[in-house]
């Protein structure tokens, strides 16, 4: 296809990056991390001049978190203070695990995820993303606020619905 492979220090704007979501709200704002890679993930979006999130109907949601629990990339010893921090904030926090590993998930920074379940939803997403981004130990999370430029929702029929901030 011609696309050249490069890296950010090479190339540090992006034309395009494209992504997948756990969750995206009317606002266009995101929640994403299942797989633990959220805040290599943030960078690109970051760099990229648009992003653009492809999701199936079933992440569409009218408010953040009510579905998938915001994932919170902390050093190991501050798990605890964090988990804190969270439930201070409405969260229902836990400390990420894995069945094909003892003990706590690992991300290829040597860091620890912990979801914060929110089981009415976010109810201030801004707000939370302020909080985690002040907190000592955090490294990133899984709120991608004003960062898409557009999310297209894919249907089985292979159809798709074009979102754009309103």
């Amino acid at each position: 296809y011609g696309i050249p492979l490069t890296s950010l220090d090479d190339d540090p704007t992006l034309d395009l990056a494209l992504d997948g979501a756990d969750e995206v709200d009317d606002a266009l704002r995101l929640i994403k991390g299942g797989g633990g890679a959220h805040s290599r993930e943030k960078v690109v979006a970051r760099q990229a001049d648009q992003f653009v999130a492809l999701v199936d109907p079933t992440k569409k949601v009218d408010r953040l978190g009510t579905h998938f629990p915001v994932p919170v990339e902390v050093l190991p010893m501050a798990a605890t203070p964090v988990m804190g921090t969270l439930e201070d904030a409405g969260a229902t926090p836990e400390l990420r695990t894995s069945d094909a590993k003892d003990g706590p998930v690992v991300t290829d920074q040597g860091l620890w995820v912990v979801d914060a379940r929110f089981p009415k939803g976010i109810p201030a997403p801004a707000d939370l993303d302020c909080r985690l981004n002040e907190r000592p130990g955090v490294l990133d999370h899984g709120l991608f606020l004003n960062m898409a430029t557009d999310v297209l929702v894919g249907h089985p029929d292979g159809s798709a619905d074009h979102c754009s901030p309103s």
